[in-house]
């Protein structure tokens, strides 16, 4: 009999569900991308159907599901918190304590209620439900699906139940954790913190930060100024890697913001930057200075991790995890002799991590480690596809105008011909991605030689802060010909420098040029995905898991020269990674993207009618 496990996480941020069948991952996603809410955090009742439907299960078919934490440590964790730093908090504590008491407090009668509308057969025939807890979810998603027979195990974020951040130990199917690190004292609301002050929000801008530190005068002495107060006023960091934060400056225990303003103001000498305000050069500093406060501490703690495990190979998760500048500078620092990250690294990843724990650590099932050092995420296209017959009723809908391929060359030769004219793409192809990242089956692709296309791919197509970088989609076979790259990055989370020898020199007065002056000089002969350090931010792209986007890009080497492309998430800013081919026609028609292709069809803009929005489709979405 077939043992299969449904693994969701909820209530905080990026609710998701996975499914996981005979040790293989049969489907995952957030449920986000049904509701087109991004970071939705409800319970992911439209991604546990669509998992249980991929693998053609009922919830009584299941041996097991697991949620992704104990929700009665968390609630100890409240509680010893507001205590401890009474009488302050007080408000905050009348706001959440209701919410905790009437609803999370009895998280297993929540999740019955809600798994009763999922379910076909009474409860008295359900599965077991089981609570891992929210680091080992974490761990678990990290080893279980990489490469690794053995490997050390670094997750790091906020706060799961108490700790923020753990080191453990994999083996075999079994997972152990070693060490932690204990709530207030975190990594990731250290970083939330800087991204709250620098004007961006908690839980979304963190990658905003990171894409602004470069910015950032490494040689200024503002940069060397806060780089020393953080250190010296707001973490006490230790050779492991361990930490203490001074609590004077914060106020996400108790209080209703990440830090305490006034104080900061005093320490740094700027104060809290409005949302959409000016991006002063005080502010480029500030996140370049806590970019690498955060490169140090987590260099030390994966050196730790390797000192205590006694393991080279390390596995990571956890919302830091996704910090794929210090991914890079920790690939390449030689701690370790292999990085494998989860791609869902941050809580929709404690989905499939609980799915995981359940079967290894609960039912003791055996791990079978995928051949020739592949990993067993698939290329995470672990979403769901869509067929000619979508299409067709897309078409129909909108009276939509579009050419259908039979041969799938033909259609990459014309659209390489398009991306080399200057055309920007909607790619949408087989099984959506799991993760935040675009990987070629949801991506907008432009052509990464036009100096042009980094401004209009961020202003006219995805209305965004005109600062972001782009991400090139690469031939796994030519990455070295672009970059510095030690290993493969399949899931677009490690950032390495683009070879010298496709730079272009600096100006002498380049640093103390404005911002988009910087910006829009061309670095290399790659200018749109080359960052203002000479980085870019990769993924490799390798046949065996996307044959479709790989045929691409061998067609646009075979125009240009290039087996490289811009690769951006389908979707405007403050909006879900798109689903289903309406979400995808949608949003062609509502930003300036030239050509669209679904599967073997290919829509160009000019030939559909004039776009008129009901009610229902003419959505706007929060600006992240």
């Amino acid at each position: 009999m077939a043992e299969a496990f449904l693994g969701i996480s909820a209530y905080y941020h990026d609710s998701a569900a996975a499914l996981v069948l005979d040790g293989r991952i049969v489907a995952a996603a957030q449920e986000e991308r049904f509701s087109r809410k991004k970071h939705d955090a409800s319970f992911p009742a439209q991604a546990a159907r669509y998992v249980l439907a991929e693998a053609g299960l009922d919830l009584q078919d299941l041996r097991a599901i697991a949620f992704y934490d104990k929700p009665f440590l968390k609630f100890e964790r409240l509680l010893e918190s507001y205590h401890a730093f009474a009488p302050r908090g007080l408000r905050s504590f009348l706001q959440s304590m209701p919410v905790w008491v009437k609803d999370k407090l009895f998280m297993r009668r929540m999740l019955k209620q809600e798994l009763t509308k999922l379910a076909a057969a009474p409860p008295e025939k359900w599965p077991r439900l089981l609570f891992p807890e929210h680091h080992l979810s974490h761990a678990a998603s990290a080893f279980y699906p990489s490469p690794f027979s053995e490997a050390a195990i670094l997750t790091v974020d906020g706060v799961g139940e108490w700790a923020t951040t753990t080191i453990a130990a994999g083996a075999g199917n079994k997972v152990s954790i070693l060490r932690d690190l204990s709530f207030p004292h975190s990594v990731g609301l250290l970083y939330s913190a800087f991204t709250y002050y620098c004007g961006f929000k908690v839980n979304s801008g963190e990658y905003k930060l990171m894409g602004l530190a470069p910015y950032g005068n490494s040689d200024g002495e503002r940069v060397k100024r806060f780089y020393r107060l953080i250190f010296d006023q707001l973490v006490d960091l230790r050779d492991d890697g361990s930490l203490l934060l001074n609590m004077e400056y914060f106020d996400f225990v108790t209080g209703l913001r990440m830090c305490k303003d006034a104080r900061w103001e005093s320490l740094f000498g700027i104060p809290r930057r409005a949302a959409e305000s000016e991006l002063t050069p005080a502010y480029m500093d500030m996140a370049l200075a806590i970019q690498q406060a955060v490169e140090e501490i987590v260099l030390r703690m994966a050196g730790s991790a390797v000192a205590v495990t006694g393991m080279r190979r390390l596995v990571m998760a956890g919302g830091v995890a996704l910090n794929c500048v210090a991914n890079g500078k920790l690939l390449r620092s030689g701690i370790v002799d292999e990085l494998w990250i989860q791609p869902a690294a941050g809580d929709a990843g404690g989905a499939l991590g609980a799915a995981y724990a359940a079967a290894h650590l609960w039912a003791d099932e055996d791990r079978s480690i995928p051949a020739e050092a592949a990993d067993a995420m698939q290329g995470s296209y672990l979403g769901p596809s869509f067929d000619a017959n979508d299409v067709a009723r897309l078409c129909r809908r909108y009276a939509a105008s579009c050419r259908h391929f039979e041969d799938f060359d033909a259609l990459t030769a014309s659209v390489a011909q398009e991306l080399a004219g200057g055309h920007i793409v909607g790619w949408f192809q087989g099984r959506m991605e799991w993760g935040p990242r675009a990987l070629g089956n949801r991506s907008i692709l432009g052509d990464a030689r036009r100096p042009e296309m980094q401004k209009r791919l961020n202003l006219k197509i995805k209305y965004r802060e005109g600062f972001r970088p782009f991400a090139p989609a690469v031939l796994a076979e030519d990455s070295g010909d672009f970059f510095d790259l030690a290993q493969p990055s399949p899931y677009m989370l490690l950032v390495a420098p683009v070879r010298e020898s496709r730079r272009r020199p600096l100006p002498e007065d380049y640093p103390e040029m404005e911002m988009y002056a910087r910006l829009y000089h061309q670095r290399s002969d790659i200018p749109a995905v080359t960052h203002i350090d000479y980085s870019a931010r990769i993924q490799t792209v390798h046949a065996e898991t996307n044959p479709r986007f790989h045929a691409l890009l061998t067609a646009f080497r075979e125009h240009s020269g290039y087996g490289l492309l811009v690769n951006t998430s389908f979707n405007v800013r403050g909006e879900p990674i798109v689903c289903t081919p309406e979400d995808a026609y949608r949003c062609f028609m509502t930003t300036e993207m030239d050509v669209l292709v679904i599967g073997n069809a290919l829509f160009y803009k000019n030939e559909q009618p004039a776009w008129q929005a009901d009610k229902r489709q003419n959505q706007t979405f929060e600006a992240d």
